[in-house]
């Protein structure tokens, strides 16, 4: 190994040491916080990682959710803990959001299309709008997957859709919320 690309591996490490120490925890402005369980006691983090509904910036181009009535808070959502099973994290839920599963709610939040096209099948709603730079992304329980009976036009703003709800138990892509029979709401 040349000495320069010693001194590049060697300013990485130091990166990431740096943002493990100064990792913090990601609260949401739109409820109570989730507190950090994602891992044992005293297990070192070197990469953050979101928890919580995540942080809608006040720099951001793309207005924050405003306050509905008729749509599930995302600080229900969120007030979901881990635990690790089987060297995986696995969502260990509250009794009101296991309540949910199967139910017919809405909720609001900003499209994150999976598809291709300006008509939207299947998307992940969260609960801050990913393509902001100036916004922090939360983790799983800050995402909700969407398939809808009739395609949703895509919108950089908050969208509100209705459906069953679903509690996941072991997604495979540590997914923990999913909506099926969805449909947008004006």
């Amino acid at each position: 190994m040349n000495r320069c690309h010693r001194s590049f591996v060697f300013a990485g490490a130091c990166w990431l040491l740096t943002a493990g120490a100064c990792a913090q925890a990601l609260y949401s402005p739109l409820g109570s916080p989730a507190p950090a369980t994602s891992a044992p006691a005293g297990t070192p983090s070197l990469v953050p990682h979101g928890q919580g509904a995540g942080v809608h910036s006040p720099l951001s181009p793309f207005a924050p959710l405003r306050a509905r009535s008729d749509v599930l808070a995302w600080s229900v959502l969120t007030d979901v803990k881990t635990r690790i099973e089987n060297r995986r994290m696995v969502p260990v839920y509250p009794p009101a959001v296991t309540a949910l599963d199967q139910k017919k709610i809405r909720i609001q939040g900003f499209m994150m299309p999976l598809e291709p096209g300006e008509q939207q099948r299947h998307f992940l709603l969260a609960s801050v709008p990913l393509t902001c730079s100036f916004c922090t992304p939360g983790g799983p329980e800050s995402m909700v997957e969407v398939r809808t009976r009739a395609p949703v036009k895509y919108s950089q703003g908050a969208v509100v859709v209705e459906g069953r709800f679903h509690v996941l138990q072991n997604d495979p892509y540590g997914l923990y919320y999913r909506f099926t029979e969805a449909v947008g709401v004006e």
